[in-house]
């Protein structure tokens, strides 16, 4: 009825779609860094859009099943001998074992059912600046042993068509997945975005900028040219949102994650469209991003587009499952 954690990965944690209407209070509704993968990873297998996966960083777990677990991995490609992107039967007693991102940087595992940790204000997901959530609110580590909500939940399996390999001929499309990098990131003006000398505006929009080692999921720093305002008074700490960009005094910028503060006293240079936040996720340290500015009309329309196209996907998958 468990799943045991032989070896944790680098950061591994239980993830869900966040805990949202706190921010009022201080508290970011957190979450999936990359809520595309994470929701294909539960239409794999089966489950509502909201149940609880392992956010999987860089460098994958070894898992043991001690019983038949339907399961599937989405987003980031990782080196190991199971499949992507599609679901796969974990047999009893098996070894799931998920090496290092090759492409990538950051994949969901979902089991049939979910797994069996207590929500924390309507969540699951594990909050790391706060130690709670999830799994006793920190990433897993060797030892740890994690419930199964629905023991029966793997039967889902053999309503599948398979091949004769015993596994299914279609997979979920990689829709977050950098082709190339850098990637193309499209921002909006940010509140403080005319505070920025000419210099430094145009510093933004042309440096290929690097995601830094001390990235997290709170936010990721992003290595290049300093920004600087020509005058660096103080302002007014105001709410900051998940794709904020802060130039802190040091002018190296801060694209804010999952995890990220609620309120900032920084200057806000951009604020990243909504559609692009997933891509820019799967990027690990040292990943290369470049900035294209663009007009709220046109984030509106990327948000739509990404929308459709991840709804379709899920439809699709529904399909084979016989949800109608």
């Amino acid at each position: 009825m468990t799943v045991r954690v032989l070896r944790p990965g680098l950061l591994t944690t239980v993830q869900d779609e966040g805990r949202h209407g706190y921010q009022r209070v201080g508290l970011c509704p957190g979450g999936a860094m990359d809520p595309v993968a994470f929701a294909l990873a539960n239409a794999l297998v089966g489950n509502d859009p909201n149940e609880a996966a392992l956010e999987i960083t860089v460098i994958g777990p070894e898992l043991q099943f001690e019983q038949d677990t339907l399961v599937a991995v989405c987003g980031a490609e990782f080196q190991g001998g199971f499949p992507h992107n599609r679901p796969a039967l974990a047999r009893k007693g098996s070894r799931f074992n998920v090496g290092r991102a090759v492409r990538g940087a950051r994949a969901y595992l979902a089991v049939a059912g979910g797994f069996g940790v207590d929500p924390v204000l309507g969540s699951r997901a594990t909050y790391l600046p706060g130690q709670f959530g999830g799994f006793e609110g920190r990433a897993l580590k060797h030892g740890d042993v994690l419930p199964l909500r629905d023991p029966k939940a793997a039967e889902r399996f053999t309503a599948l068509k398979k091949t004769k390999e015993g596994t299914v001929k279609w997979s979920a499309p990689p829709l977050t997945l950098p082709d190339r990098e850098p990637i193309l990131v499209h921002v909006i003006d940010g509140q403080h975005y005319a505070s920025f000398d000419a210099n430094s505006q145009r510093a933004f929009l042309d440096t290929v900028w690097s995601v830094a080692p001390e990235s997290n999921r709170m936010g990721f720093r992003l290595s290049g040219p300093p920004l600087g305002r020509p005058q660096a008074d103080e302002i007014l700490s105001g709410p900051t949102c998940l794709g904020s960009v802060q130039v802190p005094p040091s002018g190296v910028p801060i694209a804010l994650m999952a995890d990220h503060q609620t309120t900032g006293g920084y200057p806000r240079i951009a604020e990243i469209a909504s559609a692009d936040v997933a891509r820019l996720a799967q990027l690990a340290p040292g990943g290369k991003v470049h900035f294209a500015r663009c007009s709220l009309e046109i984030a509106g329309e990327l948000r739509k587009d990404a929308r459709e196209r991840l709804q379709s996907a899920v439809r699709g998958i529904a399909w084979e499952y016989g949800k109608r």
